[in-house]
């Protein structure tokens, strides 16, 4: 499997300075300036981010969600934007508007703050569902529509969003459809006590890092050519089997009532190619697979009956226990397993 991947495309890359790989460790390392003792999830969003798609940070108020998506937007270049969510938001406050301009009597299209490169959705789920809808467009085709007349946004486009969980007053469920187009969905916890204990000594001492002191890590040309390098990892046909072997498994559950969409397993399939590329290899392994499937797939998934409301109480950890029994019953081809690094199923 390896050999075939290398003989493929899968050597060192010339025309880089330095290595690719040396940036992205860079950028991961300035964004644990802001978001301490969490390398885990912010290689998780990297990865998601790498693979072209968007991230939503869910957990409670005060982990640091908000911290951690305005540092990956000061550490890739560009045009940054923050969306405050509130109950009274109307689609247009969030795509644009046509309005008339007095000075020319003409209708005139004024953006709003969707156009822009990397985009902060700040508790996008205290929002109306109507409005969380106006995002539905932009997320998946990259375009906005505003009184008939279609519009492109910036390349590239990214989407972080963050958002309490649905046991906090003031907030409104996601669209299934708006769910299946986050890339990712990840979850921040507390910091460890030593963690913690860093980040008060450097408010005490007047030396916290906030993320808007961050400075761009990543040029814009940069990363749109690290995203098309890392789509041409190559893929074996045996992990390609397992991943719609375990696409089958949640669609034939009696637990599912929705199971795992083609969009979902192409997503995966995005994320894998990006956990390859961030470890500077051209072919994707099984590892890679494991690593970002539960933070790609879980969130997909909707569960009957009492299954749901114990993944609601759980922070959804119900889905993600059937997407890791998926895992442990849908084999590897025997290809495969060559390349698994030797690591367990979680």
């Amino acid at each position: 499997m390896i050999e075939e991947a290398e003989s493929r495309g899968g050597g060192e890359l010339r025309h880089w300075p330095e290595p690719p790989q040396v940036l992205l460790a860079r950028l991961q390392a300035k964004v644990g300036q802001a978001l301490m003792g969490k390398p885990e999830v912010i290689r998780q969003c990297l990865t998601a981010l790498l693979a072209g798609g968007h991230v939503l940070l869910e957990d409670r108020p005060g982990t640091g969600k908000t911290m951690l998506a305005q540092a990956f937007a000061r550490c890739i270049g560009g045009e940054f934007k923050r969306i405050q969510f509130t109950s009274d938001m109307l689609p247009g406050d969030v795509t644009g508007s046509v309005v008339f301009n007095a000075g020319s009597q003409e209708l005139v299209f004024r953006p709003g703050p969707i156009m822009a490169n990397v985009v902060l959705a700040d508790e996008i789920n205290r929002t109306s569902p109507r409005t969380q809808s106006a995002l539905l467009e932009a997320m998946e085709e990259r375009r906005i529509t505003v009184e008939g007349k279609t519009r492109r946004l910036p390349v590239p486009f990214m989407l972080l969003a963050t958002q309490n969980p649905l046991s906090f007053e003031g907030t409104s469920k996601l669209p299934e459809a708006q769910l299946d187009r986050f890339m990712m969905r990840l979850g921040i916890g507390y910091p460890g006590d030593a963690d913690e204990q860093d980040m008060l000594a450097q408010f005490a001492d007047g030396k916290r890092i906030e993320p808007d002191r961050l400075r761009p890590v990543i040029a814009l040309q940069e990363w749109l050519q690290m995203q098309a390098e890392a789509r041409q990892c190559y893929v074996h046909q045996g992990l390609l089997q397992f991943m719609v072997g375990v696409a089958r498994f949640t669609r034939s559950s009696p637990e599912v009532q929705l199971g795992l969409s083609p969009r979902a397993l192409r997503d995966w399939l995005r994320c894998a190619q990006a956990a390859a590329y961030l470890d500077g290899r051209g072919y994707a392994i099984p590892d890679d697979l494991l690593s970002t499937g539960e933070a790609a797939l879980a969130h997909r998934l909707s569960l009957r009956g009492r299954y749901s409301s114990a993944a609601e109480l759980a922070g959804s950890s119900a889905a993600e226990d059937l997407i890791r029994q998926a895992f442990a019953a849908v084999p590897f081809p025997a290809e495969t397993k060559a390349a698994a690094g030797g690591r367990k199923r979680r």
